[in-house]
């Protein structure tokens, strides 16, 4: 499957909830249209030496943001690139002006069927509480006027193989870059 549009090299930032597949699905979808994949969570784990869960642990959440901040600015000064995003990273204004210089793909999974992907998942420091499915809806509750933002929401079932969700990401893609504003190039002098 090859996609028949041109992304003008802009970069795709998919957003959602933990356990929505943005790392399963993103690296598919690189690999579909040309591009790199880049997991900003992965990224935070090689600039800081530390894993998610300690982080949150060590220093918290409010800090743990602004190095997600950080490093989607340092990504979001390339280009070509397909990006998973943490599932929080729509909660700082900052990071939507880097989002909104590519294409905003928001994957919406219900409570369910991120409950059921993530119940095993030890490694999840917002869900370490007494009640996590509860947990998971307050959070979805929280963020989702959030996603809604997106230039693109792609619903994704239980059921849904990745390649599915691709094939939904690069059908939608077009209608999206045909209400998008295109850049002049700049004029020689």
């Amino acid at each position: 499957m090859m996609a028949d549009f041109d992304l003008q090299n802009l970069n795709l930032y998919l957003i959602g909830m933990m356990g929505s597949g943005k790392s399963t699905t993103g690296k598919l979808l690189a690999q579909t249209l040309g591009y790199q994949f880049c997991d900003s969570d992965e990224v935070i784990v090689q600039a800081t030496g530390l894993s998610i869960a300690q982080i949150f642990a060590e220093v918290g959440e409010a800090e743990f943001r602004k190095i997600e901040t950080q490093v989607l600015s340092q990504i979001a000064a390339h280009t070509r690139l397909v990006v998973a995003t943490g599932g929080g990273i729509v909660l700082e204004r900052m990071n939507w002006s880097h989002l909104h210089h590519g294409l905003i793909i928001w994957l919406d999974a219900d409570p369910d069927t991120l409950f059921s992907r993530l119940k095993e998942d030890t490694t999840r420091p917002l869900l370490q509480s007494p009640d996590p499915q509860q947990t998971l809806q307050e959070l979805l509750a929280q963020r989702q006027q959030r996603y809604a933002q997106a230039d693109l929401r792609i619903r994704v079932a239980a059921q849904d193989a990745p390649e599915q969700v691709v094939a939904a990401i690069v059908a939608e893609i077009p209608k999206v870059l045909r209400s998008r504003p295109t850049i002049p190039a700049p004029q020689a002098s």
